[in-house]
């Protein structure tokens, strides 16, 4: 090996076991024995660290996300911006050199990391994000799209379930531009993998559909490389390349757990550089370091040169084509709210199918909206009829088939979005969302806003029972930070909720209804406002106030007019989103929930213990806070209490 290769893996070593050991925190055992594999990567890599969001780059994933010194080691070394002082800081408050790579956080990092398996299933959606792209905007001779998703990952990424349903979709759709490495030191937390993990990981991806390419040991960094060429030279299936590591590598617990998530100890630190034969100062790297990793960042810088030559060539014979790109990747889009054909419907229908309705009429004017259902598109209403199905044979549509898999699809969703150019969304039954709450704590965490359809969101799903009747869901999501989650009422607050969940900043969730809705008169635009007075009181101030949600909204307008007929007058609020309410001001907060209206009444198909803090001391809620019960839905909805006279009957105890 050369010298200056070998001096930069080894400060990739040095460096992340210093910044762990200042911290007294970390995990250094992956970024010792890992380090020539990140660097293989790094220096096969298109990449300009001076324009971290380069159309044209390569994506790296570190998908075992507690490796991240390797990451910010690699970042610091190949110009990425990251300083000495950000090395020294890691996992401190406030720092960009975070316990787990953050999106938007440290230069370079395309996607937060660090729940086992999301990463990988990240990579995945990126990938299917370039392959999508290339096939829309590529034309002979102009490669517009073109490069590689790259990723990382360990022994806990491979046993995660999320892993296989991510991988099996990649072989599925011949990914052909997908390249992860596995670092297979056979460690985990509690040790020696045999002990739980016995299975031939290359088979499996083999049967899944990938190419495996084995290297024997990850010290040897030609082997890598010609690794890395093999997996490009393969159109046709994503590659995997099965790296056989030590943990640890250097240090006094070369090959053993206990090096996995703790530092190595002053007299460790010092051990390692002895044996690595490092005698430079604490966090110094030699210069000739920085000029090494410098010349693979020319190349990217030349690259993008390149790229923007060919793009404006391109520009040239296809005006049409490039514009519909830079808008794609901008997020360009029109005035959907100022659409009226959008706010249009003909007849009744259950909110999942009015979701249909405005799905395919906004799919006129959003042409990168793309998505689908595990399994479940005819049930959730998400196919766009206009379009195709894209698939490893057509990579022409815009209906994705994620299969019978809620985990990895949530998390590849996140992963098409985070690569740039698409609007994603994806769908599955309400109940079925417990599958995909890691992806979705994710994109909160991330702020990136992937839509979430989620039917049959009640006991109204009927005789398939408990097993399939969200009840602590609603509560549950709502209590994510900067996720949104929409309930709408009828056609109306369903095109509100869809227009939101496109033009917004966080990820949403849209729980939508099996059983029909009637349209309301005076639902609209006001529902943007995520909670609006649907139906007033003649009074002043209202004898009570009734708020309800989805399909509960018309059994509250039923209250109100059965009240009125004993001289009770009550204000009917529809809230199909609490966090787009809550980020109204006070005062429209106050307008529709005046404080001196303490008589309240919620009225929700779901748990109760997201409505306390409206309906207060003096108020009640009509929930519903055990499982359901197979039957069909209006026995159920008797069953369980939601009738008008129980609306009723909740408000006069308020009184």
């Amino acid at each position: 090996m050369d010298n200056i290769k070998q001096t930069t893996v080894n400060a990739i070593r040095v460096l992340s076991a210093e910044a762990i050991q200042k911290a007294n925190s970390g995990h250094p055992g992956m970024p010792l024995g890992a380090a020539p594999i990140g660097y293989s990567i790094f220096t096969n890599m298109v990449f300009n660290p001076k324009d971290t969001a380069f159309d044209n780059r390569d994506r790296f994933v570190l998908s075992a996300g507690h490796a991240s010194m390797l990451d910010y080691s690699l970042y610091y070394l190949f110009g990425f911006g990251l300083t000495k002082e950000d090395i020294m800081n890691f996992r401190q408050l406030g720092s960009r050199t975070a316990g787990h790579p953050e999106y938007g956080v440290c230069p370079g990092v395309e996607t937060s990391t660090g729940p086992l398996g999301q990463g990988i299933a990240n990579a995945v959606g990126m990938a299917i994000a370039e392959d999508y792209l290339a096939n829309k905007f590529n034309r002979e001779g102009f490669p517009i799209v073109d490069h590689y998703t790259y990723a990382l990952c360990g022994d806990g990424c491979m046993q995660e379930g999320i892993e296989n349903e991510a991988a099996s979709l990649a072989g599925a759709l011949k990914l052909g531009k997908l390249i992860v490495f596995y670092d297979d030191n056979d460690i985990t937390i509690e040790g020696s993998t045999d002990i739980t993990f016995t299975e031939d990981v290359g088979k499996r991806h083999e049967a899944l559909g990938w190419q495996v390419i084995k290297v024997k040991d990850a010290n040897d960094l030609g082997a890598i490389n010609r690794a890395i060429k093999k997996a490009k030279a393969e159109k046709e299936k994503p590659s995997l390349i099965i790296c056989k590591s030590e943990i640890g590598f250097g240090s006094h617990l070369q090959g053993k757990a206990g090096c996995h998530g703790a530092p190595l100890g002053e007299e460790g630190v010092a051990t390692l550089r002895k044996n690595l034969g490092w005698d430079y100062p604490a966090f110094e790297v030699p210069e000739e370091v920085f000029k090494h990793c410098k010349k693979f960042a020319n190349k990217g810088r030349k690259a993008q040169r390149l790229w923007k030559a060919l793009f404006k060539d391109y520009a040239e014979k296809y005006p049409e084509l490039a514009k519909e790109y830079i808008d794609w990747k901008k997020k360009k889009l029109p005035d959907l709210k100022s659409i009226e054909e959008l706010w249009t419907y003909e007849k009744d229908d259950a909110s999942r199918g009015y979701g249909n309705t405005v799905l395919n009429k906004l799919a006129k004017y959003v042409p990168n909206l793309i998505g689908g259902s595990a399994d479940l598109a005819p049930a959730n209403k998400t196919n766009i009829k206009a379009r195709g199905g894209y698939s490893a044979v057509d990579k022409s549509g815009s209906n994705m088939a994620f299969g019978i898999r809620e985990h990895a699809m949530a998390a590849i969703a996140n992963g098409m979005y985070l690569h740039g150019g698409l609007i994603p969304y994806c769908a599955t039954f309400a109940v079925f969302s417990d599958y995909m709450k890691n992806a979705m704590r994710m994109s909160a965490i991330m702020e990136i806003p992937v839509i979430y359809v989620l039917t049959h969101d009640s006991i109204g799903v009927g005789e398939d029972g408990p097993t399939h009747q969200p009840i602590e869901h609603l509560a549950g999501l709502r209590a994510m930070p900067n996720l949104r989650v929409y309930r709408p009422a009828d056609g109306r607050e369903t095109t509100a909720a869809w227009i939101s969940a496109i033009t917004g900043k966080n990820p949403s969730c849209l729980f939508l209804s099996r059983q029909t809705l009637p349209q309301l008169e005076g639902s609209g635009e006001k529902a943007f406002k995520g909670g609006y007075i649907l139906a007033d009181s003649a009074k002043k101030v209202p004898d009570a106030i009734i708020m309800a949600t989805g399909s509960e909204v018309v059994l509250a307008m039923d209250a109100k007019k059965a009240l009125m007929e004993e001289g009770i007058d009550v204000r009917v609020v529809s809230m199909p989103c609490v966090e787009d309410f809550e980020a109204q001001s006070e005062k429209y907060k106050e307008s529709v929930l005046p404080s001196k209206v303490r008589a309240r009444v919620a009225v929700e198909a779901g748990a109760t213990m997201s409505w306390y803090k409206y309906v207060g001391l003096d108020g009640k809620i009509v929930g519903i806070d055990t499982f359901g019960a197979s039957a069909p839905a209006k026995k159920l909805f008797e069953k369980f209490g939601f009738t008008t006279k129980a609306v009723v009957d909740a408000v006069k105890e308020t009184l």
